[in-house]
């Protein structure tokens, strides 16, 4: 293996960020860049091997679908609810739009529950991050969302999950604009640690 350059790990790490759908130019991403940041995902850490992240991308024609689909089942779950808002309606069937490809996240959760379910979410999490990161250093806009129908359980069957099974979101992808700065803010780390020794 080529040796890594730590200083050059540590500025991609730094210097990644969210980067919103409204900060695309619309200009498409190439499907080889997707599939390369699905070959880094599937090289996060998993307990016992597991391997629970699940992906489904949609691009083109199946960008339609997805904002079809949401945005239906919101207007039918929250009219039952009595809380429909067609603002947020509205939203659902146009933010896809705006990317050049979206890739739903789901958990898959192992059968046997060999691991506890939170190491199956860190998985993927891990999972998520490698996709940030590739994006990151190939200059592609990514931004992870969990809003919308994410937390639906009838939305898992649209993307291939199971009673079990987690939606965690969704990747937005896109070429990004480069008139629009891209700032990073974190409070010093000294504030979130304590060392015991």
């Amino acid at each position: 293996m080529p040796e890594l350059s730590p200083e050059l790990v540590s500025q991609l790490l730094r210097e990644r960020r969210s980067i919103y759908p409204a900060q695309f130019t619309g200009a498409p991403v190439d499907d080889e860049m997707i599939k390369e940041m699905l070959e880094n995902a599937n090289w996060a850490p998993t307990h016992r091997f597991t391997e629970p992240w699940r992906f489904v991308v949609f691009s083109g024609d199946g960008l339609k679908k997805l904002a079809e689909f949401q945005s239906n089942l919101y207007k039918e779950v929250s009219s039952k609810a009595g809380d429909f808002d067609e603002v947020k309606f509205q939203k659902l069937a146009t933010k896809p739009l705006m990317s050049s490809h979206i890739i739903a996240i789901g958990m898959a959760r192992d059968p046997k529950e060999s691991v506890p379910e939170v190491e199956e979410v860190s998985s993927v999490a891990m999972a998520v991050q490698n996709m940030y990161l590739t994006a990151t250093a190939n200059s592609v806009g990514c931004y992870w969302g969990s809003g919308g129908v994410t937390y639906y359980e009838e939305a898992k069957p649209f993307f291939g999950l199971g009673a079990q099974d987690k939606l965690l979101g969704f990747l937005y992808v896109g070429t990004i604009n480069k008139d629009k700065p891209l700032t990073g803010r974190r409070k010093p780390v000294e504030d979130k640690v304590r060392w015991v020794r």
